[in-house]
């Protein structure tokens, strides 16, 4: 059976069996926080319990190493909706030891990406018409500078408001332990 098939199958049951009702909630985080953290398996369930989090506690935003690669992307625009609309008072940005894009080297992405049949030509187009592949695809080499920089962007975003604090944490994916980086209650 096709993972999709299995999926909808299960979620058939899950719904008809209301298994839904102990997760419902507002779309407010009832914490009022909004997370940034990586999207490592390993951070599914940890983190939530590692940081007394329930379902509904905390707006997660999660990709790959919790950077905000473009302070006008995605990442950036779901934090300003979260604390706009949706009323986070805090951001914490949470990295992790052991990340994938700790020492992430762009030329061992495009390897794999050839062998799963990606012609690289289309990395020499991208580069012509200005795209920078090699920087789009390379990590950062230590998380807790990742963290701080993920932090700097959001508290100096022109459409951010100072007056929310900002935290940088990292989290050890073994054990739950989390060590701060930034005290954003410090630059207020």
């Amino acid at each position: 059976m096709a993972i999709l098939d299995s999926i909808l199958d299960y979620n058939k049951s899950f719904v008809d069996t209301k298994q839904y009702e102990q997760f419902q909630t507002t779309k407010f985080p009832d914490k009022k926080l909004v997370i940034l953290t990586c999207m490592d398996t390993r951070l599914v369930e940890l983190l939530h319990n590692a940081m007394d989090l329930k379902n509904g506690d905390a707006k997660i935003i999660r990709n790959a190493g919790a950077v905000i690669s473009h302070p006008f992307g995605s990442i950036m625009r779901s934090i300003l909706v979260a604390v706009y609309e949706l009323q986070a008072d805090e951001v914490l940005v949470v990295g992790h030891h052991g990340c994938g894009m700790a020492g992430l080297e762009s030329d061992g992405i495009l390897e794999k990406a050839q062998e799963r049949g990606l012609d690289l030509d289309v990395v020499e187009m991208l580069e012509y018409s200005g795209i920078d592949v090699k920087r789009f695809l390379t990590g950062f080499e230590k998380v807790e500078d990742n963290v701080a920089h993920s932090v700097d962007v959001i508290n100096n975003h022109p459409l951010f408001v100072r007056k929310i604090p900002v935290h940088g944490l990292v989290i050890c994916p073994d054990t739950g332990k989390l060590d701060l980086v930034v005290n954003g209650y410090e630059h207020l």
